[in-house]
């Protein structure tokens, strides 16, 4: 699923009528039997994560080789709303005998599978993960993913348990036999921060100065007027455009090393709720950028990935459209503390050629802090 399919998903609406002559009622009968049971609405299954959390982590340092050797850390887990509650963001902050760690996840709920897709990334190579997915069944959530370590190819399986109002356990573990027997790895134990009064909450500061911190998106950070046009028939020579307005919302995370953006947009075909992921990479020293709209709840995969020139800042990746594998760029231009542009074009001959086909132009909301709980949005 990627950044295109989310957006033609939410603006394209189909209705088909399919017309079918009497048939047997045995026939009729054994179609009965394979309905499949009707799905539970789990997107309030996470709700208790909303907060702030002190956890205790445990790690095994070498999974699937026999060591028994485990390190521990200390930290903070700064969790909060998306989409109502439809998506959250957790950010945890630990310390322990191998230093710093800074990471992320994010939690989207796909409506129409009734599941919940968990994508985790580390500060230190910006890289977000293709996502565990699962769901919760008499209060234990189970989620699974596969992975690779030592390039040998597993499966990943994490659980959420022991649920209460202050507190609950995470574990992660390993298998290398097809789920046959699994190690655990990671172990979690969180309890509720209550007096948050002294606690510095994630996502409202402005990145603070580093050396070693990227200010390419640093103008970005705040509260947005959008003006969006869309080509709605790309590359079939089509020059229908239409119009949406909303507005989003730029968020920090990692201290200027990530931001998370929330759209709230309408026009012709509805509302529109999205959010764009971006993480810079210190190794490649480049940003990449994720999509997902609330309607879908699917991260979009792979990201966007590029960087910035001279103030401008280009981002590519390959996709498929109508069935033929096409180049996406998204650019931006024109940034400002108080107005910006971005763009997005499709080439279908390899780059020699680009067609825009979506075009946001914003504006600053002025006087409206980072983080209170304004409209969310999209930058």
């Amino acid at each position: 699923m990627n950044t295109l399919r989310h957006i033609e998903m939410y603006l394209v609406v189909c209705v088909a009528a399919l017309l079918l002559n009497p048939v047997p009622a045995t026939w009729q009968a054994g179609q009965s039997a394979l309905t499949p049971p009707e799905l539970r609405d789990g997107q309030h299954d996470f709700d208790f994560n909303f907060g702030t959390w002190k956890t205790h982590i445990s790690r095994l340092q070498h999974p699937l080789t026999g060591s028994k050797s485990w390190t521990t850390m200390d930290g903070d887990v700064y969790v909060r709303k998306v989409w109502d509650g439809r998506a959250q963001l957790e950010e945890i902050e630990a310390d322990g005998a191998n230093g710093h760690f800074e990471g992320l996840t994010l939690f989207l709920y796909n409506p129409e599978a009734h599941q919940w897709g968990l994508s985790f990334a580390n500060s230190n190579d910006g890289v977000i993960s293709q996502p565990s997915v699962g769901e919760f069944k008499n209060g234990l959530g189970e989620f699974y993913s596969q992975d690779t370590v030592g390039g040998r190819a597993i499966l990943v399986r994490q659980v959420w348990s022991s649920i209460a109002e202050d507190s609950h356990r995470f574990e992660q573990s390993f298998s290398d036999d097809g789920g046959k027997t699994w190690e655990t790895n990671f172990i979690a134990e969180l309890k509720r921060e209550k007096d948050v009064a002294g606690v510095r909450m994630r996502n409202t500061a402005a990145p603070v100065a580093d050396a070693n911190v990227p200010h390419d998106f640093d103008s970005a950070l705040g509260t947005w007027k959008e003006q969006t046009m869309r080509l709605v028939h790309p590359l079939t020579g089509s020059t229908t455009w239409i119009e949406m307005s909303g507005v989003s919302v730029v968020r920090n995370i990692w201290n200027g090393r990530g931001n998370i953006t929330e759209l709230e947009s309408d026009g012709p075909n509805g509302h529109l709720e999205l959010l764009a992921l971006r993480l810079y990479n210190p190794q490649t020293k480049q940003w990449s950028l994720t999509f997902a709209t609330s309607d879908v709840g699917v991260l979009g995969m792979p990201p966007t990935i590029g960087d910035f020139k001279n103030g401008r800042g280009e981002f590519y990746d390959q996709e498929t459209y109508k069935g033929r594998t096409i180049l996406l760029r998204f650019t931006f231009v024109s940034l400002s503390p108080v107005t910006a542009r971005s763009e997005q074009a499709f080439s279908a001959d390899g780059g020699k050629s680009w067609e825009t086909n979506w075009i946001n132009n914003y504006t600053r909301i002025p006087d409206v802090p980072t983080g209170t709980g304004a409209p969310s949005s999209g930058y």
